[in-house]
């Protein structure tokens, strides 16, 4: 009997264990490239501080342990908004299960290369960042909570001039719009070419701070561009740009959809 009590005991501790390691690593993923992360790193940095002080550094010991006294308040208060987004996510996913939209990838990536297309044609400006490994969460508070499916006619509705959302950006987590009127940290590298506008700085400034990918449309000469690691590919059209999105994004092209399509497209033209 009292084997059978210890066999229970070892496996409560280990589900225990389990337990907590799952949330400690779903928090971490929540956190991962944003600045609560480096929040983070700060308190833990604090901990060794008043760990090393204990050996003689009375006065720093003193005021450490008065401050992380109240550590729970501390990290209630420096991670409200990262613990809201949390409960959000497991709110919309209980178990943290993701149920898929039944959307493919190849889709996804159609919605955005023909909004863009469509905004490109009526030189309608367009800012597009896609969510990759880094998060961007701080981005998507700054701006207007959306959280609906990706849809071109919800793209192009969102960057209508009539729009109060249309001067800043929308951000894609997945195959959702997270928000829109989100605002980028702009380059500052004197060396960009002038002719260079807003978005497409700050398409460049956010790819240099993540590892996002970044649509521009151009305002002014409506051509369709493309941000990543920092760097700018400029006069893409919708068939460079579907395939520039499947490379970056890691995603197989169809065999149904290779390249003989545009030039389908271009005899076609030329006949008529």
């Amino acid at each position: 009997m009292f084997d059978t009590i210890q066999n229970f005991r070892y496996v409560w501790d280990t589900l225990d264990i389990v337990l907590v390691a799952f949330i400690i690593y779903y928090a971490l993923t929540m956190i991962e490239g944003t600045r609560a992360l480096q929040v983070l790193l700060g308190l833990v940095l604090l901990f060794v501080l008043f760990y090393l002080s204990q050996r003689g550094l009375f006065t720093l010991n003193w005021i450490l342990g008065q401050f992380l006294g109240s550590i729970i308040l501390i990290v209630v208060i420096l991670f409200q908004h990262d613990i809201r987004r949390g409960l959000a996510a497991i709110g919309r996913r209980p178990f943290l299960f993701k149920i898929s939209s039944g959307k493919t990838k190849e889709s996804f990536v159609e919605e955005i290369v023909k909004a863009s297309s469509y905004l490109a044609n009526r030189q309608i400006g367009a800012l597009i960042a896609i969510e990759r490994n880094n998060s961007l969460a701080d981005f998507i508070e700054i701006g207007m909570r959306i959280d609906a499916q990706l849809s071109r006619e919800l793209a192009i509705s969102i960057f209508n001039p009539s729009s109060p959302l249309h001067d800043g950006g929308i951000i894609i987590v997945g195959d959702r719009i997270a928000s829109a009127g989100s605002f980028f940290p702009l380059v500052t590298d004197p060396d960009l070419e002038r002719e260079l506008g807003t978005r497409h700085r700050a398409a460049i400034g956010l790819s240099a701070e993540t590892d996002a990918v970044i649509v521009v449309v151009s305002e002014e000469t409506g051509t369709i561009s493309l941000a990543f690691a920092g760097e700018i590919t400029r006069g893409l059209d919708a068939t460079s740009l579907n395939n520039a999105l499947l490379d970056v994004l890691g995603i197989k092209r169809p065999k149904s959809t290779a390249a003989p399509t545009p030039k389908k497209e271009e005899s076609e033209q030329a006949n008529t």
